[in-house]
């Protein structure tokens, strides 16, 4: 391609990004392609999707106030977008990659996601939001490093490691987005991955041969920081690793109050970071285990995760049984327990250098109440169909936010109830109105009955309260009103509620989803739509120029330049950059 077209195109996005103040802080880029490859993660050929021909795909690395720059190239045979789970995306739900804020990049074409990880530091995870792709890949790690000039609450570890859990089906997504389409169950799951790869055969009956597995290889006396992210459909699973303790330390961007845990369950959806030190002889390598939680199948045995921790000076293989999972069959508040355990570190520094507990949201007046309250599936107009507070979300051809700005009416509606429906349930495209700098506590009541988790993107709120039983007014008495964690993923136990508290600083239209994805796919969501009265780029980034078009509005879409699209790669990008300096250094200088 000549130098002079593709110079032409870096200066349209030169002028995007120094018009939306980007150009101050450093870039970082990445070129996605995104495939099916053939992969035996059980020991069964099946399509998966990778990234760059890997599955699972790679780790984002980024710092403090970067601008990210992903070109994603879609080549699936159906359309994609993919969503940054817990990135925050401050001013521009532009980015977000959802059907409520985004139309989907088509098979075959190229799309640019330009986002800046404002004020954030973390650990999180990115993955495909469309047709049930995230049950066959698509995912990785996502993390955000502090800035030099703020301190990390703990010592530099020796080394940083990504671990991806989550169960897994031998079906392909699209037989499993089937058998939800035509009202049935997915079944017990075929086995739980550990980075993409299956169980070490750790009991001959239950662990066939020829199964590859994940080995992660340390040093002794050594800390590490291992990033785990339950990436999974519908499974809670506990993480432990033999012998060794879990040091918690953060949690989707919050710095927790340092605690040691033999395990910890990890709900869909839901990241922490842990402090692993080496302090064990290196007598045999240890298994690290993730396995399912609050189901009583004794099949499930089969579906374990199990990797290797191996230490260099290792003199042998890992022998025995499993370490055991908690014993709290019939104490079911044992895990909640847990949960409450996790505390924010008040006096750590965050993003900026102010500790996190400087803002006390705890003396803040809440100006809106909304209760949603889950149930198990229902019939609604012939279809199974999920419900939050009696509504099943139906995503609208044309996103809200592209509504939004070109003004198409009829797309949505501004009347979620605050209050559960009291009559029969319904499909709409009902979203809840937000007001702009208010602040909002969501009681999330669970009367299904296995854990649902949920996540609100375009933010972190405060996990101030659960409880087993029906929320009431009295339940505010036991709200942790001081170091409740601030996250983007909570779970909600079965026949419980959890109280959480949310900011409604970030202006855009933000999904509010259960993270158990047959449960997401059937219609357990709705937005929440902030809006500022007073049209300003200071609340709200403009547009992007590569915007996609569709439903209402498909008839702007222009075709794609394809060999000019699939032309640009991440060699190319470290030119724009190199151009874009240049220009920052005329425009802001």
């Amino acid at each position: 391609m000549a130098l002079s077209k593709f110079l032409g195109l870096f200066l349209i996005h030169i002028a995007l990004l120094s018009s939306s103040c980007f150009a101050a802080d450093p870039f970082v880029f990445y070129d996605f392609e995104v495939s099916y490859i053939t992969a035996s993660p059980l020991g069964v050929p099946q399509q998966v999707i990778a990234i760059n021909n890997k599955f699972p795909g790679p780790t984002i690395n980024s710092t403090t106030n970067n601008n990210v720059v992903i070109n994603v190239r879609n080549k699936l045979d159906e359309s994609l977008l993919l969503h940054w789970s817990g990135i925050q995306q401050r001013r521009s739900s532009w980015q977000d990659g959802l059907p409520g804020t985004n139309c989907p990049i088509p098979p075959k074409w190229n799309w640019t996601y330009q986002f800046q990880v404002k004020d954030q530091i973390g650990s999180f995870f990115y993955f495909p939001s469309l047709h049930f792709q995230r049950a066959a890949g698509g995912f990785g790690g996502f993390i955000i490093n502090n800035r030099d000039i703020i301190p990390i609450p703990f010592g530099s570890p020796d080394g940083d490691i990504t671990i991806l859990i989550g169960d897994w089906y031998t079906r392909n997504h699209t037989a499993l987005r089937k058998a939800l389409d035509a009202g049935k169950d997915l079944g017990m799951p075929d086995g739980v991955l550990i980075n993409g790869k299956g169980p070490y055969q750790y009991n001959d009956t239950l662990v066939p041969d020829g199964i590859d597995y994940e080995t992660i290889d340390v040093h002794p006396g050594k800390t590490y920081r291992l990033r785990v992210h339950n990436v999974g459909i519908s499974t809670s699973l506990n993480f432990r690793i033999q012998s060794h303790n879990l040091l918690l330390a953060e949690t989707e961007g919050s710095y927790t109050v340092q605690q040691n845990y033999t395990s910890l369950d990890i709900h869909v959806g839901q990241s922490y970071s842990f402090l692993l030190t080496t302090d064990q002889n290196a007598s045999s390598d240890y298994y690290i285990v993730a396995s399912a939680r609050f189901v009583n199948e004794s099949q499930w045995k089969r579906v374990t995760g199990v990797a290797i921790l191996r230490y260099s000076n290792s003199k042998g293989k890992a022998a025995g049984p499993l370490p055991d999972p908690p014993q709290d069959e019939y104490d079911k508040t044992f895990s909640m327990n847990q949960a409450r355990s996790i505390r924010w570190n008040v006096s750590a520094s965050g993003a900026r250098p102010n500790p996190q507990g400087s803002f006390r949201y705890g003396s803040i007046n809440v100006t809106e109440i909304f209760v949603l309250k889950n149930k198990p599936p229902v019939t609604i107009d012939g279809k199974r169909r999920t419900t939050l507070s009696g509504i099943s979300f139906v995503n609208p051809a044309t996103p809200i936010r592209l509504a939004d700005q070109f003004k198409v009416k009829g797309v949505y509606k501004l009347d979620f109830p605050s209050r559960p429906l009291t009559g029969p349930p319904k499909m709409e495209t009902s979203v809840i109105n937000g007001t702009f700098r208010g602040f909002m506590e969501v009681i999330l009541q669970n009367n299904d009955t296995k854990v649902q988790t949920y996540h609100l993107s375009g933010y972190a709120f405060f996990v101030v309260g659960m409880d087993y039983g029906e929320w009431s007014e009295n339940s505010r008495g036991t709200y942790n009103k001081w170091d409740g964690i601030a996250r983007s993923t909570t779970q909600v136990y079965p026949g419980a509620w959890t109280a959480i508290l949310i900011s409604l600083d970030n202006v855009g239209v933000w999904n509010l989803r259960t993270e158990n994805l047959d449960s997401w796919y059937l219609g357990q969501e709705t937005y929440i739509r902030v809006v500022n009265p007073e049209v300003t780029n200071k609340t709200e980034l403009p547009m992007p120029d590569n915007v996609l078009y569709c439903g209402a509005l498909s008839k702007r879409q222009k075709p794609q330049d394809i060999s000019f699209a699939t032309s640009i790669t991440t060699s190319s990008w470290k030119l724009f950059l190199a151009v874009l300096m240049v220009a920052s250094a005329l425009l802001f200088h």
